[in-house]
């Protein structure tokens, strides 16, 4: 079942952000644009290389009114041992969601059930708290932040512009498509 155009469910998660164990729940994402980014667990390979590529690119999702919440089945302490021990890791300043409980997994539909851990996924979710992208790829490979981005500005575009649509490879400026009867077969 996709969870695509379906509203985020229900939590309630401890973290770990910029030096201190914080509460999070569904209610403190809704009202900007947010991106969960769930990987399998800590401590281990390709996952330090994309939480520290969206680090890098953490203040202009910002500027793009984004909140970023990485999402493994550790607990919030394993995050913050994590953070202290690993200099990719060290960097990071937005949440770092603990789910030992696996429920945040399991409504993002996300977990590997009987291993306890999640995928490797990328929700892209509006200020309404509705999921408007996903991405989802295999253990070994890795996710590009640079992509996310452009994924992000279409979705805001989108958003603000309804009955546009953005093509292939859309970027930011790039002309749009305006879906209509006069349109089809001439793409």
């Amino acid at each position: 079942m996709s969870v695509i155009n379906t509203k985020i469910k229900p939590f309630k998660a401890q973290a770990y952000k910029q030096g201190k164990f914080i509460e999070v729940t569904e209610q403190d994402v809704l009202g900007s644009w947010a991106v969960f980014f769930f990987y399998p667990a800590d401590f281990t390979f390709v996952c330090p290389t994309e939480l520290g590529d969206v680090a890098d690119h953490y203040e202009e999702l910002r500027k793009l009114d984004v909140e970023v919440y990485s999402v493994s089945t550790d607990t919030h302490f394993v995050h913050k041992a994590w953070h202290d021990a690993s200099e990719t890791i060290g960097k990071i300043q937005y949440t770092m969601l603990g789910d030992p409980t696996h429920e945040i997994s399991r409504n993002f539909e996300i977990l590997r059930e009987g291993q306890g851990l999640a995928d490797r996924g990328t929700f892209i979710v509006d200020p309404e708290g509705v999921i408007q992208a996903v991405e989802i790829t295999a253990e070994g490979i890795g996710r590009n932040a640079k992509d996310l981005l452009r994924k992000i500005k279409a979705a805001q575009y989108v958003a603000a512009h309804p009955g546009e649509v953005c093509p292939a490879k859309w970027e930011e400026g790039e002309a749009t498509l305006a879906p209509s009867l006069d349109l089809v077969g001439k793409i």
